[in-house]
């Protein structure tokens, strides 16, 4: 797998598309494209209750990670995996003692229409069910759903027979709409986000042991943990905010 500094230039702009923000606002959030839905439920609540303005920004974790290296305002980043959090907190751009693991997902083998249900095991026959059509992915070398799809593949011994019939995207909810469309016949993507569209039918759940432990991280960015912005991380660990969480399907990583 190839090491999260070898992403090129052309694969951040073309993510950088897949990342839309509204208004400017008080707080502005960086955040993985897979929690879009259940985010934008928050972000309403919290700006009706407190008056106070949020600005949500969406990609691939590591699209955002790297336009928050070359100094993409801000306050707050919200990653689908550890590994893109580390790599900002080594270069100093994570405020020291605001990171906290917020939440847990499954992932989940999806397919355009209805299809049985399979048992997602060594002995799965993922060609046949593919049957000349294609696999969508986000991203294998660089976006977290696309890393963990790829070592849950590996771990089964599945990828090298489909490596082939892979169309990977820029983030997971892409991947996700090439199957709604049936663009692809499959598709590898987050529990919660095969619950965004009635167009998919999630066929099969991969083994918890066959990928590392989904979670998203999140954190100040350095040198922006105001009041306001560290008022927001609280939010999106409390109480209405987890109702919310779980109603979307997420697992909380902290109860405490």
């Amino acid at each position: 797998m190839a090491t999260f500094r070898d992403l090129t230039l052309p694969v951040l702009l073309a993510g950088a598309i897949w990342a839309p923000s509204s208004l400017w606002g008080e707080v502005t959030v960086f955040a993985a494209a897979s929690l879009s839905t259940a985010l934008e439920e928050i972000a309403d609540h919290y700006e009706d209750q407190t008056g106070q303005g949020v600005t949500l920004s969406f990609a691939g974790s590591s699209v955002l990670a790297r336009q928050i290296e070359q100094g993409a305002p801000a306050d707050l980043y919200l990653s689908a995996n550890a590994e893109w959090m580390d790599w900002l907190a080594e270069g100093g751009l994570i405020e020291p003692g605001t990171r906290r693991d917020l939440l847990g997902n499954r992932l989940v083998l999806v397919a355009h229409g209805d299809m049985p249900p399979v048992d997602i095991s060594s002995e799965l026959d993922l060609p046949a069910l593919l049957d000349g059509g294609w696999l969508a992915m986000a991203l294998v070398e660089a976006v977290p759903a696309g890393i963990y799809g790829r070592e849950a593949m590996v771990s089964l011994g599945l990828w090298d027979e489909v490596a082939p019939r892979v169309a990977q995207t820029d983030n997971v909810r892409a991947a996700l709409t090439l199957v709604s469309v049936g663009e692809a016949q499959l598709g590898i993507v987050y529990e919660t986000d095969a619950r965004a569209t009635r167009d998919v039918s999630v066929i099969g759940t991969f083994p918890a042991e066959s990928h590392s432990p989904i979670v998203y991280p999140v954190a100040a960015i350095e040198g922006r943990a105001t009041p306001d912005v560290l008022q927001f991380l609280a939010y999106l660990g409390g109480p209405e905010a987890r109702s919310i969480w779980r109603t979307h399907g997420f697992s909380l990583a902290r109860e405490d």
